[in-house]
């Protein structure tokens, strides 16, 4: 009873930094105060000993690794956030603006596993004889990272394509502004000293604010393939050792269960990121669309089957 207590005091005390850094991220967005980033670092530190102390303490008293049902899995997911946090933390300490995308993962992650399941989910049982597996942890605990690093990377390219919308859009206006202007103004006022000061002031305040968003697209083009790479790897790693698995478990490497089918479709869409990457040379908005596909489509393989109760990988919550 004193671990289950336990357990509670670390889900709240952790979801409560966790929003707390959140918000200070989001905040460095807006006020660029170094204090206010590092402050941030130091509270997803705290985060991650919280949880990682709540799933050690929930290990302790269930006997086996909480990977076994979608609240153990949602509370690693947040964990695996804060780890990639911390570490594009100390990779990264001229982008730390990176953190206003892992941390809101670790936020959501965290709070729908504590807040949005119901009690009955959330508590602990015996594994079936199928999980009492080694492949089994090695298949989960793969695939969860893989869901972290591939939805960050997926995160960062959705927001180069919003701030390239922007972009597009501001330039578009500012054409538009100044074709009108020169349309309807007579030509004399052009001339005058006034108006080019102004003229050469906006097309400075124009040029600087592209600049710096342009500059800003690339860094998240770039991480976005830093963080794809990786969690491709793992996703392969995890697909294949829950291949293994499935044969030690129930005589077939491959059984067309819909996560399998949906894993393959996942790993489909990244592998064709990865491919206009490297062998295409593209960067930018065309990769971006792809990977943007790959965030939906993640989230489908995860809970979408997951909660629907279809096949041998679902939790049956909504029917």
């Amino acid at each position: 009873m004193i671990f289950i207590t336990l357990e509670h005091i670390l889900a709240h005390i952790s979801f409560s930094l966790i929003l707390v850094v959140t918000l200070i991220y989001w905040g460095t967005l807006v006020y660029r105060i170094e204090g206010l980033s590092s402050s941030g670092g130091k509270g997803m530190i705290v985060t991650f000993l919280c949880t990682t102390g709540l799933l050690i303490t929930r290990w302790f008293y269930s006997g086996h690794l909480p990977l076994s049902n979608l609240y153990e899995s949602f509370m690693f997911l947040s964990w695996s956030s804060s780890v990639l946090h911390i570490v594009l933390e100390i990779r990264s300490q001229d982008d730390r603006w990176l953190g206003a995308i892992t941390a809101p993962s670790a936020m959501l992650t965290h709070g729908f596993a504590t807040l949005g399941l119901p009690e009955e989910m959330q508590r602990s049982g015996m594994l079936v004889p199928a999980l009492q597996s080694h492949w089994s942890m090695m298949h989960v605990s793969m695939i969860l990272f893989s869901y972290v690093t591939l939805l960050c990377g997926s995160l960062a390219s959705i927001a180069l394509l919003v701030i390239m919308s922007g972009v597009n859009r501001q330039v578009l206006l500012g054409a538009m502004d100044n074709f009108f202007s020169r349309s309807i103004l007579p030509n004399e006022n052009f001339d005058s000293h006034e108006k080019i000061k102004s003229d050469l002031q906006y097309t400075f305040d124009f040029s600087s604010t592209n600049y710096r968003k342009c500059q800003l697209i690339k860094q998240l083009d770039h991480w976005s393939y830093r963080a794809i790479g990786p969690g491709f790897s793992l996703s392969t790693i995890g697909t294949l050792s829950g291949a293994i698995w499935a044969n030690e478990a129930w005589g077939s490497y491959w059984s067309w269960d819909p996560k399998e089918t949906w894993a393959l479709i996942t790993w489909t869409i990244f592998a064709i990121y990865l491919h206009t990457r490297m062998n295409k040379g593209w960067q930018g908005k065309e990769p971006a669309i792809v990977a943007s596909l790959g965030f939906s489509i993640v989230w489908i393989r995860y809970l979408g089957v997951d909660l629907l109760g279809i096949g041998l990988h679902s939790y049956g919550w909504l029917i």
